[in-house]
C-alpha cells in the first residue's frame, strides 16, 4: 500500500517540529518557516517567466537554500537535535552579497523609487521580496523568544536585497527599464 500524504496527526491544530515536539499550527516558528515556504513558491512562479540562464541558476540555488532555512527554523537549537540538521551559515549571506554586488555593477544607479513591474519575472521577484520581508519580520519576532543562531535574520535581510536587485537585473537583461514611481 502506498504511503498517504495525510497523517491526521494535525487534525487537532498541532504539528511536529524536527525532533518530535508538537506545537500549535499558529506558533510563531510555524508561521516563520511557513512564510519561507511561501517565499519559495513565489520564486518558483518567477522561474516560469523569461529570464537569463544566469538568473535562473541563481534562483534555483536560492530555492534550495530556502529548504535549508526551513529545516533550520523547524529545528529548535534547544534541545539540540540528535542528528545533523543543515543550518544557514555566514557563507550563505556572503554569497548573496557577492551576487548583489555583481548585479549592481551592471545596473544603472537608482536615483528614484521604483515600482514592481516591467517583465513578468521582475514583478514576481518583487512579490518574492515582499514575502521575504514578511518572513524576516516573523523571524525577528521569533528570535526575541528563542535562539535561532547567528545567521537566520541576516540571511533573510540580505535575501530581500538580492531579490530587489535581481528583479532589476531581470528587466535589464530583457532591455526593459525600471518602472519609476512618480509622486502624485
Amino acid at each position: 500500500m502506498a504511503t498517504r500524504i495525510y497523517t491526521k496527526t494535525g487534525d487537532d491544530g498541532t504539528t511536529a517540529l524536527f525532533g518530535g515536539q508538537r506545537v500549535g499550527k499558529d506558533d510563531l516558528r510555524i508561521q516563520s518557516y511557513g512564510t519561507v515556504d511561501e517565499l519559495n513558491a513565489v520564486i518558483g512562479i518567477a522561474l516560469t517567466a523569461e529570464m537569463s540562464d544566469e538568473l535562473r541558476a541563481q534562483l534555483l540555488a536560492v530555492s534550495s537554500e530556502l529548504f535549508t532555512l526551513g529545516a533550520d527554523l523547524a529545528t529548535p537549537l534547544d534541545p539540540p537535535p540528535s542528528y545533523a540538521i543543515p543550518r544557514i551559515q555566514a557563507e550563505h549571506v556572503q554569497h548573496l552579497e557577492r551576487l548583489i554586488d555583481a548585479h549592481d555593477a551592471v545596473l544603472e544607479q537608482l536615483k528614484q523609487f521604483i515600482l514592481p513591474g516591467g517583465s513578468a519575472a521582475a514583478a514576481h521577484l518583487h512579490l518574492a521580496r515582499t514575502v521575504c520581508r514578511r518572513a524576516e519580520r516573523l523571524v525577528v519576532a521569533l528570535a526575541r523568544h528563542e535562539d535561532l543562531g547567528p545567521n537566520v535574520v541576516t540571511y533573510l535581510n540580505r535575501l530581500s536585497d538580492y531579490l530587489f536587485t535581481v528583479a532589476r537585473r531581470a528587466n535589464h537583461d530583457l532591455g526593459l527599464p525600471d518602472v519609476p514611481w512618480t509622486a502624485p
